[in-house]
């Protein structure tokens, strides 16, 4: 463990951590020695990737042989079940890697899941707690392509999938939004009441592209950039002190200036993850450097002394994370192209 003079240490999920720098779902968690690697780098803890429902339907029929066959034996034993072309790692491999980083780690370990049906949330979520996982973060994907789903049905899907988990395990409840909603405020608030002992704001969905040479429809992954971060800011700094579940920032942090903006409007942690695929895992080092170096520098020994300050129920002009910030926006817009020419332009 770094001592650096400060205290860094936060309360997520009803855990301890030693840092609010959270490695975030992604796949450099699928070896364990990567998740190693991450602890000793400074990582307060670390969401693994997440299992998918589409790696599950081998395991399902495995699953039904063995109850046939071998009715004595864990149901998880899916050693002989056909790997998906599509997936790396069958579910039976996730259980195991938990087990392993539990044993392996002293940092928290939690666990993500994607699935479709409600049946697989509880079933999966039950497995992922039984291999001893500290928390479990829901990565609920959801694109309405039925034009008649209103925007009631879809917020009610997370709803009603919160609350199957919440009641099939007792390990802490994570609920990664993402920002294409309504009212964000309100379906938070919503997930709050029901239990959410985390929100995490916000996934980030990875949209198709098309490949004119094949024509077809590829998929195309792209990382954050640091602008990402004004969207969860700005979500962050509306939600904090309005509920009590702990909120989770992601998307768009890379330095250490990223991690104390995002904490200043509310954040309890800052989740890692492009910046760590194109710099290695060793920035999680540079980047608590740098966080406790402002904490220094601005004569802060806790990360509670400057949680919210910049919040909008603690901002003394709280329009900067409403409408009119749009247009403060817009006019402080200088494009290169008009000051080499005329400073005296219009833009609107």
């Amino acid at each position: 463990m770094m001592n650096y003079g400060v205290d860094t240490s936060v309360s997520y999920m009803g855990m301890t951590l030693r840092s609010p720098l959270v490695v975030s779902a992604s796949p450099l968690s699928e070896d364990i020695s990567n998740i190693m690697r991450m602890e000793d780098a400074g990582a307060g803890a670390v969401v693994l990737y997440s299992l998918f429902e589409e790696q599950i339907p081998a395991a399902s029929k495995q699953d039904n042989y063995q109850a046939k066959y071998n009715s004595g034996q864990h149901m998880f034993s899916l050693a002989y079940s056909p790997e998906s072309p599509t997936f790396r790692t069958r579910p039976d491999e996730y259980i195991e890697l938990i087990r392993t980083a539990k044993q392996k780690v002293d940092i928290p370990i939690i666990a993500s899941l994607n699935c479709t049906s409600l049946g697989n949330w509880i079933n999966y979520a039950r497995y992922i707690e039984q291999a001893g996982a500290d928390g479990l973060e829901l990565n609920i994907y959801i694109v309405p392509t039925d034009i008649n789903l209103t925007s009631g049905e879809i917020e009610q899907n997370y709803l009603d999938i919160l609350q199957a988990v919440k009641a099939a395990v007792k390990i802490p409840i994570a609920v990664k939004l993402n920002p294409f909603l309504t009212n964000v405020g309100n379906l938070a608030k919503k997930l709050d009441l029901a239990g959410a002992d985390a929100l995490v704001l916000f996934n980030r969905f990875y949209l198709p592209d098309i490949n004119l040479n094949k024509l077809q429809v590829e998929p195309n992954v792209f990382l954050s950039s640091p602008q990402a971060k004004r969207l969860p800011m700005r979500w962050i700094a509306i939600l904090y002190g309005q509920i009590a579940a702990n909120l989770g920032a992601t998307s768009g942090i890379h330095r250490g200036h990223d991690a104390v903006k995002l904490i200043m409007v509310g954040a309890d942690v800052t989740m890692l993850c492009s910046t760590l695929l194109l710099h290695g895992i060793k920035q999680i080092k540079e980047i608590e450097l740098e966080l406790c170096a402002w904490m220094e520098q601005h004569e802060f020994s806790a990360i509670s002394q400057f949680q919210g300050i910049m919040s909008h129920q603690n901002n003394l002009n709280p329009q900067t994370f409403e409408r009119v910030q749009y247009i403060q926006s817009l006019k402080t817009f200088k494009p290169e192209w008009s000051l080499a020419h005329d400073t005296s332009y219009y833009f609107g």
